[in-house]
């Protein structure tokens, strides 16, 4: 399954080496990573027309990063030797280039860039020189057989050097959000503070259904593989959170060791407790497809009886905090499950707020014949339109996501056929993810602002209302148990959207462990940072990032 731009590997060394030292040169600050602006001066050696050099900036940073790493940066090469041998520049001409004039990208010379051999001449001469005055003194520039500018060379780039819509996101979350978030307390109500981590993060898929529904199977599935921790079998196996993302080996990491480690983006999960920490873990492995997606495997919904012995810790709580670290959330279900239990009931309306992220998958769809399998989808979009209260429909993918063959004998070869679109229109849901990541981190920065701007409102408000001197007890009490009626207030006096608004209970419940006597009064000039971060600052950003031949 390829997900990224062309992998490094599909470039011989000799060239390898040359794009290394092109790419030295084009990055004027070093950072590894070359700019719109670095990319103008340099691609205009080529002398091809802008709009050809649009597609191809396009093509290269297909992630929307606004920057080019080392890996891009040999994609946009290579498709400006593509442009300069006459091939017309589309998004699927790297994957087609092999079945085209017998060339393949391994063999594929570098483009003719005018007047570039002249320039590293002479910038090696002022290196020597530089070299020479310093006493061998000078910056080691990055070696040739670097593995070649992973997301962690982007975390060096310091945050006042802003190269990046994420540098920029995160230049601003902690100049103008952050200070509002601390100070009317949203990471104790709502969500705690974002760290470098939470920015930096691969886009997370997460599988959500009752026991055997093939949640882990459809993972191994797409890894072609196992992974450490997957337990697959007809009673309820996984017990526990498991994150499946990219490593150096395989192993098992423990929930507490995660939760701690600032290089990950699950430090957030310790306020759920050492019960949950115990059934979460991280399970580590070498492949292509982790290299750009994370998954997260969650433990079989109970149902019947099972669903009343109590969890030892906040189960929806912690599906709601990952359906709302999550790009793709895949609800999935089986012909023989149909019923959505309670505690299922439970896990879906935590998902308030995070319904464009949410698939529907009818796994193991090849168990049923045709006729059944049109009464089982009937009653699947019947039993989803009452949990959901959507009036849209919700997508439905339908198929059998394993590594066995279709049961044809019992779908025919029109069900067959059928399953095989189906599943190829769901992996081509799964491409797209990392390319739309940057635009998901923009909408949940600024869902978050939204949010901790409404939060600010709710809880000035409510320290307003409290009196002075005498009855600060009573005066609490009634504000906790008329929440409504101030949100309502709160909603008229602001002009703001009913829908923004968070769970009266649930808002209830925290509050209660608070005095409200004790918060702060309503902040104009913090409010008025962040309408103007919403309203110029994050437009701003876009503009500067977008591509630099528009």
């Amino acid at each position: 399954m390829e997900i990224a731009s062309v992998p490094i590997s599909s470039c011989s060394k000799h060239n390898q080496k040359i794009y290394q030292e092109w790419f030295n040169y084009a990055d004027s600050d070093n950072d590894g990573r070359i700019t719109g602006n670095d990319a103008t001066k340099f691609f205009a050696m080529s002398n091809l027309s802008r709009s050809e050099l649009k597609q191809v900036w396009a093509i290269a940073d297909s992630k929307r990063q606004g920057f080019l790493g080392f890996r891009e940066f040999i994609t946009a090469m290579q498709l400006v030797s593509l442009a300069q041998a006459g091939n017309e520049i589309t998004s699927d001409i790297l994957k087609t280039t092999g079945k085209q004039n017998n060339i393949t990208l391994f063999n594929l010379e570098p483009p003719s860039m005018e007047g570039l051999n002249a320039l590293l001449a002479k910038n090696k001469v002022s290196t020597n020189n530089g070299e020479l005055e310093l006493n061998g003194d000078s910056r080691p520039q990055p070696s040739p057989s670097a593995p070649w500018f992973t997301s962690k060379s982007v975390k060096k780039a310091p945050l006042n050097s802003v190269t990046s819509i994420i540098d920029g996101l995160k230049r601003l979350y902690n100049e103008k959000l952050k200070p509002l978030e601390v100070t009317y307390r949203y990471n104790d109500f709502v969500s705690p503070l974002l760290t470098h981590s939470d920015f930096d993060a691969k886009p997370m898929v997460m599988l959500l259904g009752q026991y055997s529904t093939g949640k882990t199977t459809f993972i191994k599935h797409l890894l072609g593989c196992n992974f450490p921790g997957a337990h697959i079998g007809p009673e309820p196996t996984t017990d526990r959170f498991v994150v499946v993302m990219s490593g150096p080996d395989e192993r098992s990491i423990p929930g507490n060791t995660i939760a701690v480690n600032a290089e990950m983006p699950f430090n957030g999960l310790t306020t759920f407790g050492g019960a949950f920490l115990s059934k979460f873990e991280c399970s580590q492995i070498p492949h292509s497809l982790l290299e750009h997606i994370t998954f997260v495997d969650t433990p079989g919904v109970l149902s019947g009886e099972k669903q009343r012995t109590q969890r030892s810790y906040d189960f929806t709580g912690v599906i709601s905090w990952f359906a709302a670290k999550c790009d793709l959330i895949l609800l999935l279900f089986d012909p023989h499950k149909l019923d959505i239990s309670d505690e299922f009931k439970r896990v879906i309306a935590s998902l308030r707020g995070n319904d464009d992220k949410i698939r529907v998958v009818l796994n193991k769809a090849d168990q049923v014949d045709t006729q059944q399998l049109m009464r089982v989808y009937g009653a699947l979009m019947w039993s989803l339109g009452k949990v959901l209260n959507t009036p849209e429909v919700v997508r439905v993918y339908i198929g059998s996501f394993n590594d066995k063959p279709v049961n044809e004998a019992a779908v025919g070869p029109i069900g067959k056929d059928l399953f095989e679109k189906e599943q190829d229109d769901l992996l081509a849901d799964l491409i797209d993810i990392p390319k739309k990541a940057c635009d998901r981190r923009i909408n949940e920065f600024v869902k978050r602002a939204r949010a901790a701007k409404i939060h600010a409102y709710i809880i000035s408000h409510l320290k307003k209302e409290m009196p002075a001197m005498m009855g600060k007890a009573k005066a609490q009490q009634r504000l906790t148990d008329n929440l409504e009626d101030e949100f309502a207030k709160i909603q008229r006096e602001f002009h703001l959207p009913a829908g923004d608004f968070p769970n009266v209970e649930h808002f209830r419940e925290v509050l209660n462990g608070y005095s409200i006597d004790k918060f702060e009064k309503l902040k104009p000039k913090m409010i008025q940072a962040v309408d103007d971060m919403l309203g110029y600052d994050i437009p701003e950003l876009l503009k500067n990032f977008r591509n630099p031949y528009e």
